[in-house]
């Protein structure tokens, strides 16, 4: 008979938590904040640095093809910039521009405030005590999924 401390169990649980909190916090922006998708990609960029397509890609567990779009139109905002790969001619690097940078920040403090509204009208000191304490342990848990404690302690600021 399962309990709530079994490993799959937690997971599940988890991962429910997660995509709920998730859902809801994409739900609770204007329409008119950055996608979800240009918002990972930037954040991919500014946590990890300039980064080839391919590299980022890579990073973000999709085909370059479903990235092509998607550079376009943050090349074509001005929030993304190309230069010429070091090493090899046939590669381009992206980086941040410093109005990409700009955006993105504006659009996590956005997402912040709202989630700190959520917590400020939902829990308890103890209560928030307990949330930061289960936060370090799924950074844990990240790192031990792939990530880098380096990308997990990078905040947008």
């Amino acid at each position: 008979m399962p309990t709530d401390t079994e490993p799959r169990q937690c997971a599940v649980r988890l991962r429910a938590a997660l995509s709920d909190l998730t859902r809801q916090l994409r739900h609770a922006l204007p329409p008119e904040g950055i996608s979800v998708a240009k918002l990972s990609a930037m954040g991919a960029l500014y946590r990890r640095g300039p980064m080839s397509p391919s590299e980022l890609a890579a990073h973000e567990r999709v085909k370059l093809q479903t990235l092509t779009r998607l550079l376009a139109e943050l090349e074509a905002d001005g929030w993304l910039a190309r230069a010429p790969h070091a090493h090899d001619g046939r590669q381009s690097v992206l980086s941040l521009t410093r109005i990409g940078l700009q955006q993105l920040k504006a659009d996590v403090h956005r997402r912040e405030a709202s989630l700190a509204d959520a917590i400020a009208d939902t829990l308890d000191a103890s209560e928030r005590a307990t949330l930061l304490q289960a936060c370090a342990l799924m950074e844990a848990l990240a790192v031990r999924l792939g990530g880098s404690a380096a990308s997990m302690q990078r905040n947008v600021t």
